[in-house]
């Protein structure tokens, strides 16, 4: 993995182990060689993660939408800083700057950027590894919800598997860099990738 997108909350949220976590998630990239894509505000959990990795040399490329430039006080600091038109973009961008997905915690914002990489995922559009650092139980909600999906034929087992779950991070690295990727399913063609 030669970089990964976080996507995280621009907020502090309440919990300080969340704050460093995503921390020393910014400094283990970093230290490890693997950039940091991540949604450019130098606020909240974003900001904290990027810190991490500045502080120990890593690279940081932010990417933001022009609107959303001012209100997430975008960081100013970072190895590169990319502006886009829009939300779609931003994601698209940050997709195509990285090998592999890590969600922290974050609210709104950072679901739907998760689900559309799994979405993604599932449809074959992507191999990348795709992993949910639930600290502090912070997504155990969720996943209890993918596994009533699953229970209720909503979702089939090796989408589910789709999504590497661990309670820290150096499990969430080895099982993203273990990750083989499912066959693309029948009905995708390739020249769709």
């Amino acid at each position: 993995m030669n970089r990964i997108v976080v996507f995280c909350g621009s907020s502090p949220g309440t919990d300080r182990d969340i704050l460093e976590a995503a921390y020393q998630l910014g400094a283990t990239l970093a230290r490890e060689g693997i950039g940091l894509v991540y949604g450019g505000a130098r606020i909240g959990v974003m900001g904290e993660v990027a810190r991490g990795a500045l502080e120990n040399q890593g690279e940081v490329i932010g990417v933001i939408p022009e609107f959303l430039r001012k209100k997430e006080v975008y960081h100013d600091g970072l190895t590169r800083l990319v502006i886009t038109r829009t939300m779609h973009e931003r994601k698209l961008h940050m997709h195509e700057l990285s090998d592999a997905v890590i969600a922290l915690p974050g609210g709104f914002g950072t679901l739907e950027e998760l689900f559309e990489m799994i979405t993604w995922a599932q449809l074959g559009l992507h191999r990348k590894p795709i992993g949910i650092l639930n600290i502090d139980g912070y997504y155990d909600d969720l996943i209890g919800m993918m596994e009533k999906m699953v229970a209720l034929k909503f979702l089939n087992r090796d989408n589910y598997n789709l999504v590497l779950v661990a309670q820290n991070l150096p499990e969430l690295l080895r099982k993203m860099n273990t990750y083989e990727p499912p066959c693309l399913p029948k009905w995708v063609q390739n020249d769709q990738l």
